[in-house]
């Protein structure tokens, strides 16, 4: 059962017991990522998520690891395009010193200068790491292109000159404008006590600034845009992108019902068309992205680099398929069990459950039981179906991003299939 209740400081809680289990789970969300930055502070809230484990007034950065290592914790955290997560798995038995290390990090952390550069110089190589993983580039920027003028489409890790520009009084600034007791919710699952998992708490957030500015969202005329960048790589990494559905829309199901048929699976469409028919490709999948105000559908092949006009082609096909003949009963049969499979697998770690509650209460105010997803999933129809296939049945909508070593036209590879 899943309990929702507002501590007497303003701070949101939401609390899972599942009894049976000698774990738990907890984290701090902060309604705060990409979309809230500007420009000469990118990837300031990915900064600030790695300096938490930096040092605080009475931990330094070895401190904070021994003490989670002395209670057999596992601590983390991550930054998104909405929201910032730090968490900590421990023993149940250990929760209380589990909260003190993580409220320790989250209210007192130094923000050292020397460890800012330290871990500017870290941050730098993950970007590089990034850029030298073809896959993950065409993803990043496959969201820039369909997100292109909103704040969706801001880079989570920000750029190597916005980072450098980075200080103390930046962060601070950032800290007390976004981190505020209206949009940060504290989610726990595992095996505790309810009362005292608050009082942990209740005292130690009170003095955070009370609520967030609300920012004004402006919706924009989507066009597809294109990208290539030539590396010197084996294959050529494809990315085909259009503007999908946001979280709370009542066709998300049927969006992610939809995407695993096209290419969520061994037996997806584009699965059995892209690689077991014509040979272009040993990966390709498709998956949909769902945020606050947006969503994306995306599709990726890793091709080879004369074959990817082919790819598209080949891709082309199946979305003018799904055009014409839709989805048949037994294609969203299979999906249903898939979709429904991958979520009860999920809801069988602790992790996952503190993931689920605290996002969905942080973005949707609203936590769904197990039961709601399986019913929400087993009532998509083919009608259903066939309303979200008309938003990415045409590849002519689609944005494209290719990292390869030769360079083709997109638009008109796109245009001509």
């Amino acid at each position: 059962m899943v309990i929702n209740k507002t501590l007497d400081c303003g701070i949101r809680v939401v609390m899972e017991q599942i009894p049976y289990v000698k774990s738990v789970s907890i984290g701090i969300w902060v309604k705060a990522g990409a979309v809230d930055e500007v420009a000469k502070n990118s990837g300031i809230s990915h900064f600030i998520e790695h300096m938490l484990f930096k040092g605080t007034e009475k931990r330094n950065t070895k401190q904070i690891a021994e003490d989670v290592d002395k209670i057999g914790g596992q601590i983390n955290a991550f930054t998104g395009k909405e929201a910032t997560c730090y968490y900590i798995k421990t023993l149940a038995s250990n929760i209380e010193a589990a909260c003190d290390i993580l409220t320790d990090m989250f209210l007192n952390s130094k923000f050292d200068k020397i460890e800012m550069e330290k871990e500017k110089r870290v941050i730098y190589e993950e970007m590089k790491m990034i850029e030298d993983s073809p896959e993950d580039y065409a993803h990043d920027i496959i969201g820039e292109l369909v997100f292109k003028d909103l704040p969706l489409s801001k880079s989570i890790i920000g750029t190597p000159s916005s980072l450098k520009g980075i200080t103390q009084n930046a962060i601070r600034k950032y800290l007390n404008e976004e981190y505020t007791k209206d949009n940060i919710v504290i989610s726990i699952a595992g095996n505790f006590d309810e009362n005292e998992f608050c009082k942990l708490f209740e005292g130690k957030l009170k003095n955070l600034n009370p609520t967030k500015k609300v920012k004004e969202h402006i919706e924009t005329e989507y066009k597809p845009g294109y990208k290539i960048k030539i590396k010197d790589v084996e294959q050529s990494h494809l990315c085909l992108g259009v503007k999908g559905i946001p979280l709370a829309d009542d066709r998300y199901y049927s969006m992610s019902l939809l995407s695993n048929i096209m290419g969520g699976s061994m037996s997806s469409r584009l699965f059995q068309n892209i690689r077991e028919e014509k040979g272009l490709a040993y990966s390709v999948y498709s998956m949909a992205s769902s945020f606050s105000t947006a969503g994306y559908f995306n599709i990726y092949a890793g091709v080879s680099h004369d074959k990817v006009s082919d790819a598209i082609c080949g891709i082309g096909e199946e979305l003018q398929k799904l055009k014409n003949n839709g989805i048949i009963k037994d294609e969203l049969s299979t999906a249903k069990e898939q979709l429904k499979s991958t979520y009860i697998f999920s809801q069988e770690n602790v992790n996952s459950r503190m993931f689920a509650n605290g996002k969905n209460t942080l973005i949707l105010n609203k936590v769904f039981s197990q039961e709601e997803i399986i019913s929400k999933i087993d009532s998509v129809t083919l009608d259903n179906l066939r309303e979200v296939a008309d938003i990415i049945a045409d590849i002519r909508n689609y944005s494209a991003v290719l990292v390869g070593g030769k360079k083709i036209d997109l638009k008109k590879s796109i245009q001509n299939c």
